[in-house]
């Protein structure tokens, strides 16, 4: 192999694929970054296994050849390398790359590229949507899911394709995130798969502007699913387990509905948390219609410390129906609320002791819901 790149396209593309690749390997070729010749191309690719990332880069190709190279070492010197061309050559007798950028000459180690796992190769693509829309899909979603393992499948995210209608769905016990959009494609037969939130949130944290399409190839003969975009694929493993029935947790009626801005809302939990720290990030949430006709409704948000003071943030709201006293985990709003576009947001609920809904105004497309805290006077 011997190939020229640029250094600024190859530190980018090994830090798109570096977070495939295992802390700690079961096996040293794990640890390690796939480099191969692809016509006009390089090619550089990772894998732990469960997930693999693989990314394309331009290049001048004057001999095609392929070999892993140590990953981290690989990316800690081409970081530090000057932004200009970077030569590669291998020596294949020695399985070592010497990389040469300006007056820098490096030689590096690797492992034969045929002890590397193969890496699945999409097919035909089953469903294809705007980059845009899919990146917003997985940031409205990803972060309610379940962070710790004991219930396995809550780690994932559910996809659920049902007619011309895909809907990403994540839920960790204590909330739950739901957005749908519309597809080309029509699913007579409704699908669910169940995809490792870590790998979804890959996919959204590559998918940039120029990614005008983003297409997914739906699992074959194995429990596979692959996300291509354009210079980019992730291949993941779904998750094996039934998906919670996420429609039977949305409330569908309320006594208590407030209108709000987006920005106020979200600056006001975020000074409630900073005294909620103190305990378990537990805020009170005070919902009161108008006193009286052409007034407006208040919601006021309590951050409260016994050793470091409180914070009160009252806010002009539009309300509906009765008063309402309930406690949340703030941190809770305030990640929902990250990923609110909106100008405003309304929030609804059915009582102190049920959940509290929170979508877009104008939109159906996203709704989210928090459980609630138990009140401390």
């Amino acid at each position: 192999m011997k190939a020229s790149v640029l250094q600024d396209k190859l530190a980018k593309g090994l830090s798109i694929v570096a977070r495939a690749v295992e802390n700690r390997p079961t096996l040293p070729v794990l640890g390690n970054v796939l480099m191969a010749t692809d016509d006009a191309r390089l090619k550089l690719a990772a894998t732990n296994l469960e997930m693999s990332i693989t990314t394309w880069i331009g290049a001048k190709v004057e001999r095609e050849g392929s070999i892993t190279l140590p990953a981290k070492t690989l990316a800690d010197l081409v970081n530090n390398l000057s932004p200009e061309r970077v030569d590669l050559t291998l020596d294949s007798a020695t399985q070592t790359v010497n990389v040469r950028c300006g007056a820098t000459v490096s030689n590096i180690k690797g492992i034969d590229s045929a002890e590397f796992p193969v890496i699945p190769q999409g097919t035909e693509a089953d469903i294809s949507l705007t980059g845009k829309t899919f990146k917003e899909m997985i940031n409205q979603t990803v972060f309610a899911a379940a962070k710790e393992d004991n219930r396995p499948i809550l780690t994932g995210v559910l996809m659920q394709l049902d007619g011309n209608v895909m809907t990403l769905a994540a839920a960790d016990g204590y909330r739950l995130a739901v957005r749908t959009a519309e597809i080309e494609q029509h699913f007579a037969k409704r699908v669910d798969l169940v995809i490792p939130a870590r790998a979804l949130s890959e996919v959204g944290r590559i998918i940039t502007d120029e990614d005008d399409v983003v297409t997914i190839t739906l699992p074959k003969d194995r429990d596979i699913v692959l996300f291509h975009m354009k210079h980019t694929d992730i291949a993941t493993q779904l998750l094996e387990g039934k998906f919670p029935d996420f429609a039977a947790i949305i409330p569908r009626n309320y006594v208590t509905s407030s209108v709000m801005y987006t920005s106020d809302l979200l600056a006001a939990c975020k000074r409630a948390e900073i005294f909620a720290r103190d305990s378990a990030y537990s805020a009170k949430l005070l919902v009161k219609p108008a006193a009286g006709p052409g007034e407006p409704g208040a919601v006021t948000i309590m951050g409260i410390s016994a050793e470091r003071g409180e914070s009160e943030g009252v806010l002009d709201a539009s309300v509906e129906g009765e008063s309402l006293h309930i406690s949340f985990n703030i941190r809770y709003l305030i990640e929902v609320l990250n990923v609110i576009p909106d100008e405003r947001v309304i929030f609804e609920s059915n009582g102190a002791a049920n959940p509290g809904v929170i979508r877009p105004e104008n939109r159906d497309d996203f709704v989210s819901v928090i459980m609630p805290m138990q009140i401390t006077r």
